[in-house]
């Protein structure tokens, strides 16, 4: 009787550890990131939307990160938020809609829900079918919270949100996809300027809402030269930048500054930075020799002469060096243009990898595109390295293989 009654406290105490076990974990866990935005920022969302066009699914997306197969990034390797959180040492974060996404990897790496075609409005990229546009995407970060605290309990949860960073990454759809195309009701119905005040004005509904969901710390990369992208190039009679587009992108630039700043002054403990690299990218596109770039205005993967080709297909041929140009395709940059744009915010909000010293912060470099023979990047959900700011000083490097035949070079 009293052995049975031994086990029987036994186990009780057992499974009065294993609550307490649950309910802690995340509370002590390396912080994460969670990751809204378009084409820019999706890592592989895109892909399980079966009806979308707009999908980064073949070949030669994602030719210089992992395998060299696609895998939902719009480039040829990473992101500008990969390059910014593999220096500041955070894991990637891994795509909402993969199928090996669960709690214990939400807690482990965070989450990413960026969307290609994706926008601050709803109605924004609906040629493209199937998209996540930003009020979708809060509503799918809810869900994941849900799952956390049914898991480790709403305290536990609460913390883990409020000390995760947030990364936001749109606008670009708004306009391009959008406003610019006379078949959106709101090209006729809206002035430029008043099309920046709506969208400013939902952007500021959308991440209050993240507030009060919990976000505390949060990064918004601004537009770039839009106006530049091979697209708007093409469409312009002399093959010129379209002036008027880039006026688009600095007013909400300016704007969505002021935003984040007044965000910051109302919201309780809010850091809502504004990540801009607008001078730096222009400056790059108009003097590509002077950073070490070859061709500032046609993309890396095209179709033969065919332009627009809008996308990067196997039957695309690739420039000879990928690393010598700045946009991959017709609407998105190198991995090597990234990583100048990310250098630059880098640098100018002063980020240290994490748990650095005060003194180990260096100014980062712009001479590290990956190389098309070799790669050095983890796979989505892996953790990087803290002071890995490039492709050479992260993870172990793995030779590339490539898995389709090989794509014929092109000038």
């Amino acid at each position: 009787m009293k052995k049975k009654m031994m086990v029987m406290k036994t186990m009780v105490l057992i499974v009065m550890l294993m609550m307490v076990a649950l309910a802690g974990m995340g509370a002590d866990s390396a912080p994460v990131q969670f990751i809204f935005g378009d084409s820019l920022s999706d890592v592989g969302n895109n892909n399980y939307l079966t009806k979308g066009i707009a999908r980064a699914a073949l070949p030669w997306y994602g030719i210089d990160i992992g395998m060299g197969l696609p895998n939902g990034r719009f480039t040829n390797g990473r992101t500008i938020a990969d390059i910014i959180g593999d220096y500041m040492g955070y894991p990637r974060p891994i795509a909402f809609m993969d199928q090996s996404l669960d709690v214990d990897a939400i807690l482990k790496n965070g989450v990413n829900y960026a969307s290609g075609g994706g926008g601050i409005l709803n109605d924004t990229g609906q040629l493209f079918v199937q998209r996540f546009c930003f009020y979708k995407q809060i509503d799918l970060f809810q869900g994941t919270q849900k799952l956390v605290k049914e898991k480790i309990g709403s305290e536990a949860a609460d913390k883990f949100f409020k000390e995760a960073s947030y990364v936001v990454a749109l606008g670009s759809n708004d306009y391009i996809n959008n406003f610019l195309l006379p078949v959106y009701p709101d090209a006729w119905a809206y002035s430029s300027t008043g099309f920046t005040n709506l969208l400013i004005s939902t952007l500021k509904d959308q991440l209050t809402l993240l507030h009060k969901l919990g976000a505390r710390k949060l990064i918004f990369f601004g537009l770039g030269p839009m106006g530049c992208i091979p697209l708007e190039r093409v469409m312009n009679t002399n093959y010129t930048c379209q002036d008027s587009v880039n006026k688009l992108a600095m007013s909400f630039n300016d704007n969505t500054k002021q935003l984040m700043q007044d965000l910051s002054a109302q919201l309780p403990n809010a850091t809502f930075q504004f990540g801009d690299a607008y001078n730096e990218f222009a400056d790059l596109i108009a003097n590509p020799l002077k950073h070490g770039f070859s061709n500032a205005d046609s993309p890396c993967c095209r179709l033969g002469r065919i332009r627009p080709s809008l996308t990067c297909t196997p039957a695309s041929s690739l420039c000879k060096e990928r690393s010598k140009y700045v946009f991959w395709d017709e609407y998105h940059p190198t991995e090597a243009a990234n990583q100048v744009i990310a250098n630059a915010i880098i640098k100018k909000l002063s980020f240290r990898p994490l748990n650095a010293p005060p003194s180990a912060a260096a100014a980062p470099s712009n001479n590290t595109a990956s190389s098309p023979a070799t790669t050095s990047v983890a796979p989505a959900g892996a953790p990087s390295s803290p002071t890995a700011l490039s492709p050479a000083s992260s993870t172990t490097t793995v030779p590339f293989i490539a898995t389709p035949p090989a794509p014929t070079p092109s000038s």
